[in-house]
């Protein structure tokens, strides 16, 4: 009897025993300054309902720093996840004073249950060691990231900025979802290095990337890249000028470790899209490589040469001394020229006759403008002119001839005497007989005269009365003076 009771003590002994609270483990928690870090304590069922806390050093009363039954308190907030027997507590605000000790503690009569929990704290930064890239803008850059053998099948990822905090929740691209827009991920296991590819890259690519592998236990492990993104302002710009069918030549830059590149031109006012020129044209032509630039000659140049040119000497187009050129093809200048007459025809004078001046005088109503083009048309200004006095001419010469009739059919006296059908021609009487003008001055007016008879008759009815009415007019008349016959002054005397 003695033994049975012995028995059951021991078993009330040891039943009492594992009631008591212990330590079940350890819980290894990390966090960044200045950020939130959550404490996880799970417990055993059967213990959903009672009351869950977390304290520090030896969790006497000034100790619990937050219960379930208070649910919020300054810097701290506490969840109790019964469906999965979790309580959890949220410290905020994180510090390095916060890295310690702490206990998940479970209330119960008798002795509560603990759980150990360790807190380590870290700055929300990295790295001391930094990568610095640079790439030309529109190209692409390559961010390579290395890890340890441990991670090789673990998750990769990368991010903008530098707070490893937040660098999974903003990741732009992971491991398991390796393809997104202008960014590609390629994780290496041999080399243990995954490779991210940004493509099409603008400024606003520029600034510090995070490369994160995934911890099961503790941070993540990050290192970090600088990328600068560069303009191609730095490039060097030329504008040249060429004439169709005859040859052009460029003088390429190029950076003395691409010596050994192969050299070509492209054409096209996009450098991601511009095409080689090199390749299968036969007008196109390397020619005078050197260490630090080569030569490229353009043969008979055509119209449609015209445009953008990159030389160029690396295929990623990395950061060099590359050269654009704007070429502009234009035919010879003689061409030019007729075209420009042809588009401006010339504007021949034109000659104006004056019925009371002797002097022909062209009046030229081309413009100032146009007065080269008048110089270069005298020819045709010549001929024009020519073909205008012609009638003046043979009015002149028709003129002449019947002053010389006339001439004939007149007698000469001898001394004094005076044939009585004739009178003798003063040069200053002239201009009456022929309407008191001169006959070599307006031959317009000869025309005009001839066809009015009536005005000569009286005209001369007029100047017989002036003859025979002042005998003075012949006593000066010597046998050396011809005495002209106007047989129209006869008709008109005998009327």
């Amino acid at each position: 009897m003695r033994n049975v009771q012995k028995l059951l003590f021991i078993f009330t002994l040891c039943l009492a025993l594992s009631c008591m609270g212990s330590a079940e483990g350890l819980i290894r928690v990390f966090g960044y300054e200045g950020r939130d870090v959550k404490v996880p304590c799970p417990y055993n069922p059967g213990y959903e309902s009672y009351e869950k806390y977390l304290c520090k050093d030896n969790c006497d009363y000034p100790d619990i720093l937050i219960t379930t039954t208070e649910k919020n308190k300054t810097r701290f907030f506490i969840y109790d996840d019964q469906s999965t027997r979790i309580f959890t507590t949220t410290i905020s605000n994180l510090q390095s004073t916060d890295a310690r000790g702490y206990w998940c503690g479970v209330s119960r009569n008798g002795k509560d249950i603990y759980t150990e929990v360790k807190l380590e704290t870290r700055k929300d930064s990295c790295c001391n060691t930094v990568n610095t890239i640079q790439h030309i803008e529109g190209g692409s850059a390559a961010i390579t990231c290395p890890y340890d053998s441990e991670s090789v099948r673990k998750l990769k990822y990368i991010c903008r900025g530098n707070q490893p905090s937040k660098c999974l929740h903003q990741a732009m691209i992971t491991s398991n979802s390796p393809q997104k827009g202008r960014f590609k991920l390629v994780d290496d296991g041999q080399s243990r290095k995954f490779k991210v590819t940004i493509s099409d890259l603008n400024l606003n690519d520029s600034g510090s990337y995070l490369c994160g592998v995934q911890s099961n236990s503790g941070l993540d492990v990050f290192s970090a890249t600088v990328l600068k993104v560069k303009e191609w302002c730095c490039v060097k710009y030329e504008t040249v000028r060429g004439t169709v069918g005859l040859s052009v030549t460029l003088q390429c830059p190029y950076q003395p470790d691409q010596r050994n590149n192969r050299k070509f031109l492209c054409k096209g006012s996009e450098r991601s899209s511009c095409k080689d020129m090199i390749m299968g044209q036969s007008r196109f032509q390397v020619l005078n490589v050197s260490s630090h630039s080569f030569w490229v000659t353009i043969n008979k140049l055509e119209e449609g040469d015209s445009g953008t040119y990159w030389c160029r000497s690396d295929l990623d187009w990395n950061i060099g001394k590359y050269t654009q050129f704007h070429l502009s093809v234009e035919k010879e200048e003689q061409d030019a020229g007729k075209k420009k007459n042809l588009k401006e025809p010339r504007q021949p004078a034109t000659l104006a006759y004056p019925h009371k001046s002797s002097t022909v005088k062209p009046i030229n109503t081309a413009t100032p403008a146009a007065s080269n083009d008048l110089i270069k048309g005298l020819p045709d200004v010549a001929l024009f002119s020519l073909s205008a006095v012609l009638p003046v001419l043979l009015l002149l010469l028709l003129t002449i001839i019947l002053v010389h009739v006339f001439k004939n059919k007149c007698n000469k006296v001898k001394d004094t005497e005076i044939i009585p059908n004739c009178y003798k021609l003063d040069f200053a009487d002239a201009p009456d007989v022929w309407g008191g003008e001169d006959v070599y001055q307006n031959d317009d007016a000869i025309v005009m005269r001839a066809k009015q008879g009536t005005m000569k008759q009286e005209n001369a009815s007029y100047r017989f009365d002036n003859v025979y009415g002042n005998e003075a007019d012949y006593e000066n008349v010597t046998e050396n003076e011809d005495i002209y016959c106007n047989e129209e002054f006869h008709k008109a005397l005998r009327k």
